[in-house]
């Protein structure tokens, strides 16, 4: 089977560890797309267990004594993941047109404008040899959504055997990429995420299955998540001369998402997709020139055109109104929709606590934290029971975590080997090095607080599937971080499948936060909370400084002028809200600005 694009206008991308470790199981068979990530293997293990035992086949261990243990792991779980979307789409597939079944869900969901949609209404108006015919051209056609899975790049600490020499392409991405690409999967593709690394995007070579079959035909295709065309184009260039064909380019809000939170130099979504659809083109024929020649040399034929390139996007999308303009004016390919789904049980995977706290979140819960030991931004849902967890650790007089997984160690300031920031051991080290350090009280504090809000992700974002399933990641570590997009406090409903696909399609609506504004005057005002939190925390600013917070404030100002055009071609429906929420923000950062040419 090669790559099928999804019937689909949306997919469900990763989402924390656990909170997407099972969606294809939910939703595959339903013609969805959704990314599992395949870094923990400990939670994968875990999810092996569970599905075997549910399956009612024998589960046999692979042990981290055991070779290889690690991508024998994660292959496995891909293969079952595969096993269990199979089965529930032939079940489906089989299932009466009745009122209720799953074949009947199945086209129910689907966008209006679809032809197969079109279809299943003449198979409803229909009768007899006609009815059979559509009935039999339908089951035909139901075919299931991608399973994808996602490689976080900068996850990718070296491992090392029992002799502890560093085991040849066995870090962390490297072998989750070799345990996907060994896999079965034949209607996938890998998801690259947080930039280019160079190591990993090497090792792709090794691997035929991400070759053409056929012109636009993979088995298992290449997708890279970039926050703006710059990046797009040289990831996609770097891999197009080794002769990796990049099939989709996923843009991402820098801060308008879940997780972590990739700020960029304050180019906002709309203009960034601006350049996207008038450039597409342009990108598919440069990376064409590199990647033909490139396969033509290692000895396979060439193409007489390019693979076709897929432009998605994702980063607090709420209604079907903000679907239409992205599908329709920008020419996006599709949409990914994350943190709604994490209200709706049936795609992904949410323990009853957490999913209570998601359902009554303010905007004083969601916040742009640096709970992340990597040093980057983090969304993240306070209150949750790690949030409690990590507080209590801090007023025992211990904070820190046990750091039992490892997958974020990176630091090295006070050891030989790399550590983790949330770790016990680093932030014990770290608070003596600041008592001797005798800072100003306002600059101690600060780096105090930004210290101590660093979590263990990698437990944190596992024990949500842990608590679900009743089967333990790591015993007596069970707390729950969480990370959805701001987006979050707009929904308040624990939705069906079904309820979220009307939603996003504009066949129903789900209740939303009174006033909420349009995705992009509310990426702006992150956009615009975040240089000011820039600015008032640095402390002696360098003219350098001050010359990338203008340049910051320049490109929001773009952002305005680009929106207005927006206005103008009257793409935007609530107009006046629209308007109001951009002179506002137009307005604080010309004051933005004023400021910092004061200085």
């Amino acid at each position: 089977m090669t790559y099928n694009l999804s019937p689909h206008s949306f997919h469900i991308p990763v989402m924390g560890l656990a909170f997407t470790i099972d969606s294809p199981i939910k939703v595959a068979a339903y013609g969805i797309n959704s990314a599992i990530s395949i870094i923990e293997d400990n939670l994968i293990e875990m999810m092996r267990k569970h599905y075997y035992q549910q399956n009612e086949e024998e589960y046999i261990p692979i042990e981290k004594h055991e070779p290889n243990y690690r991508v024998r792991r994660i292959t496995d779980y891909l293969n079952l993941v595969q096993k269990n979307v199979h089965q529930k789409l032939e079940d489906l597939k089989s299932s009466a047109f009745e009122t209720g079944s799953e074949i009947v869900k199945y086209f129910e969901m689907l966008p209006d404008e679809s032809r197969l949609k079109e279809k299943y209404y003449q198979f409803l108006q229909a009768h007899g040899e006609a009815k059979a015919e559509l009935e039999s051209f339908l089951r035909k056609h139901v075919h299931p959504g991608a399973i994808e899975v996602n490689i976080m790049t900068k996850v990718d600490k070296n491992n090392k055997d029992k002799a502890g020499e560093i085991i040849p392409d066995g870090s962390d991405a490297l072998g989750a990429l070799k345990a996907y690409a060994e896999s079965d999967l034949d209607n996938s593709a890998v998801i690259f995420s947080a930039g280019m690394n160079p190591r990993l995007y090497n090792y792709l070579e090794n691997f035929r299955d991400f070759d053409a079959t056929a012109w636009g035909e993979f088995k298992k295709k290449v997708i890279i998540k970039v926050s703006d065309y710059r990046s797009a184009l040289i990831q996609g260039k770097y891999l197009a001369k080794k002769g990796i064909w990049v099939s989709e380019f996923r843009i991402e809000s820098g801060l308008n998402c879940g997780g972590h939170a990739f700020a960029t130099q304050g180019l906002l979504l709309g203009p960034i997709l601006e350049e996207f659809r008038i450039k597409k083109e342009e990108l598919r024929k440069e990376l064409f020139s590199l990647y033909n020649p490139a396969i033509i040399a290692r000895g396979e034929k060439g193409f007489d055109e390019p693979h076709p390139v897929n432009i998605t996007v994702q980063g607090g999308i709420g209604n079907a109104e903000e679907q239409q303009l992205l599908m329709g004016y920008y020419n996006v390919s599709g949409t990914g929709w994350g943190t709604p789904f994490l209200l709706c049980p049936e795609a992904t995977t949410v323990d009853a606590k957490t999913l209570e706290l998601l359902s009554k979140s303010e905007e004083k819960d969601v916040v742009l934290s640096k709970a992340s030991p990597l040093g980057v931004r983090f969304n993240y849902l306070k209150n949750t029971t790690a949030d409690e967890e990590r507080q209590q650790r801090i007023k025992k007089g211990k904070p820190g975590s046990p750091c039992t997984e490892k997958y974020l160690i990176s630091n090295t300031e006070f050891t030989k080997e790399p550590i983790c920031t949330a770790s016990r051991k680093y932030q014990k080290l770290k608070l003596e090095q600041l008592e001797k350090a005798d800072l100003p009280k306002a600059e101690y504090d600060l780096q105090v607080d930004d210290l101590l809000s660093k979590e263990c992700l990698c437990i944190g974002l596992s024990n949500s599937a842990s608590l679900n399933y009743n089967v333990p990641v790591v015993e007596k570590l069970d707390a729950v971080t969480i990370c959805p997009g701001p987006n979050i406090v707009n929904f308040s409903k624990v939705a069906s499948l079904q309820e979220m696909t009307d939603h996003i399609y504009g066949r129903g609506e789900l209740p939303q936060k009174s006033g909420r504004p349009h995705m992009f005057v509310r990426e702006m005002e992150l956009y615009v909370d975040y240089i000011k939190e820039e600015i008032r925390n640095t402390f002696n600013p360098a003219p350098r400084d001050i010359k990338g917070w203008m340049s910051f404030c320049d490109n929001l100002l773009e952002g305005v002028s680009h929106y207005k055009v927006l206005l103008e071609k009257e793409l935007v429906k609530k107009k006046d809200a629209f308007e109001q929420g951009l002179t506002k923000m137009e307005q604080t950062v010309m004051q933005v600005k004023s400021s910092l040419a004061n200085r």
